[in-house]
């Protein structure tokens, strides 16, 4: 019952962000999903639905480096570097970030330190 009440309130705490946060093509909104193992993270143009990248801790080359610390600090920071590199790539400097209800803590602070001194902006 615990589990429910948690879950409902993070889904309430994420639709209250969703409806301030949006992303552009220039700006697009990287949003981050924390499962119990792994971390995944997408950007996404809300102006026309699309998803422009999309990496998470089950990706190969963040895998391998990995090993076994997918789903903690470690991997999260990883993670955040890796998507910062993917964003040079594409040219995007600038992003909206959306941490989908969860707390500013840990893993999805970890990663969003981890992609600000990858040299996105948020």
């Amino acid at each position: 019952m615990k589990t429910w009440i948690r879950f409902e309130g993070r889904e309430k705490r994420h639709r209250r962000i969703r409806k301030d946060t949006s992303g552009t093509k220039e700006k697009p909104r990287l949003s981050v999903y924390r499962s119990l193992n792994h971390l995944y993270a997408q950007l996404i143009d809300d102006q026309t639905g699309k998803t422009l990248a999309s990496l998470s801790t089950l990706s190969p080359d963040i895998k391998e480096k990995l090993e076994k610390d997918t789903g903690n600090v470690k991997g999260a920071a990883l993670l955040g570097a890796a998507l910062a590199e993917a964003c040079k790539k594409n040219g995007i400097t600038k992003i909206v970030f959306d941490r989908s209800g969860y707390l500013y803590h840990g893993r999805v602070k970890a990663l969003a330190e981890a992609a600000r001194k990858g040299g996105l902006i948020f």
